[in-house]
């Protein structure tokens, strides 16, 4: 009776399971990449610069043509954009797998083909397909599980890899991830997307353009889209640079591979529990407790003396909050707006983010290679903490007229 009273129908129910599966593919991919780091360096000369600035450009143009095919999604349908998507990520995966690794290669193939890949087939388009299928008073929730699928990604993946890259290398790596790519291109059919505005009892009008306009003369809409930012670096600086770090503070090799599974295995109940929450509480009050206690885990891990131990803790803690942000934001943003074009302005929301991501991973990266450590790009992701804890605070959480009257 629950799930009946949960899933409003049979096309919502496949939809659901689907975007559980293609996120699990993409971000699943798409968070092992700093594993990467030792053998690229080691085979094909790539620098920690030259690798953040790639990872960078990737998350850049993840977010860039988040809006694109958020356009492409709600006009001609999800499982459009997210084939497309998957045939890009295939394209990056396959040059990287063919041999051709020079540095002008490496970059086409891990920053441009991939990060164009993942503006479709990670999280924004997948969710915001979701968010058409469930009404306002359970919509956060399936957004969490989606997410919370993504995180099952995050988990199994770098265990998988580590592995992997022990016992059959990089290459052959990379050829297990284009085979769960192709299983991508046939589970895209099985997303459907809803032609009417689910969030209203009428048809909208509106037009795309008008809708852009609309948002970004929204002050809610503007500070949600810069705390957003925020959530970006945090992600790729941990995600990208980890191994490395962890490496250079004396813990064990396995220790890196650890961190992410447990941020992955963590964010599954983070997720599901903010997507709860998020029905029954302030929406951007659970967004600002999450960012304020982003910089206590980060401190914690960075002022206490290295141990396992505390890497673990701060697996578990940045686990539960990492990608916890997802369905507040996406859930406001549908709230204040409707879900006709919550693809669109999700994406340009979700851009950036991805331009917090560019900075973390590239910058990272820079401070590495000039200074020896990641310490400044640890007090900034700190500074950044509180900025995104207060920016939310004035969000008003409230649907504009226009999403309520016919």
């Amino acid at each position: 009776m629950i799930l009946k009273n949960f899933i409003p129908n049979k096309t919502a129910l496949v939809t659901l399971i689907a975007a559980c599966l293609v996120v699990i593919i993409s971000l699943g991919i798409r968070q092992t990449f700093g594993l990467f780091y030792f053998d690229f360096e080691t085979d094909l000369n790539i620098t920690m610069t030259q690798f953040g600035f790639a990872i960078g450009l990737q998350l850049f143009l993840w977010g860039l043509f988040g809006p694109w095919f958020g356009i492409i999604t709600d006009k001609y349908g999800g499982n459009i954009a997210v084939f497309i998507g998957f045939l890009f990520y295939l394209a990056g995966a396959g040059l990287l797998y063919s041999g051709i690794n020079t540095g002008f290669y490496f970059t086409l193939s891990m920053g441009v083909l991939i990060g164009i890949g993942l503006g479709a087939t990670a999280i924004s388009i997948p969710v915001s397909i979701v968010a058409k299928h469930f009404p306002l008073s359970n919509r956060t929730i399936a957004i969490g599980i989606v997410t919370s699928a993504g995180s099952f990604g995050y988990f199994l993946s770098p265990l998988f890899t580590r592995y992997s890259l022990r016992e059959v290398g990089w290459e052959t790596t990379i050829l297990f991830f284009i085979i769960l790519l192709f299983l991508g291109l046939i589970v895209a059919f099985f997303l459907s997307t809803p032609k009417i505005d689910s969030g209203t009892n009428f048809e909208n009008k509106q037009t795309a353009t008008e809708a852009i306009k609309e948002a970004f003369n929204n002050k809610s809409y503007v500070y949600l889209t810069l705390g957003f930012f925020v959530c970006g670096w945090h992600i790729a600086l941990v995600a990208t640079h980890i191994p490395t770090y962890v490496n250079d503070r004396g813990l064990p090799d396995w220790c890196a591979a650890t961190i992410l599974a447990l941020i992955g295995l963590f964010n599954m109940i983070g997720t599901i529990t903010a997507g709860y929450l998020s029905t029954k509480y302030s929406k951007k009050n659970i967004l600002s407790a999450i960012y304020f206690l982003r910089g206590v885990s980060i401190m914690y891990f960075i002022f206490l003396p290295p141990s396992v131990f505390n890497a673990i803790i701060f697996g578990i803690t940045f686990g539960f909050l990492w990608l916890a942000t997802v369905p507040p934001t996406n859930g406001i943003v549908g709230h204040i707006f409707g879900t006709k074009y919550i693809a669109l302005l999700y994406g340009f929301v979700f851009l950036s983010h991805q331009v917090g991501s560019f900075l973390g991973a590239y910058l990272g990266g820079l401070f590495y290679d000039l200074y020896g450590s990641f310490d400044y790009a640890w007090y900034i992701s700190i500074a950044l903490s509180i900025f995104a804890g207060l920016i939310h605070l004035p969000i008003k959480e409230k649907a504009i007229e226009r999403t309520q009257t016919a």
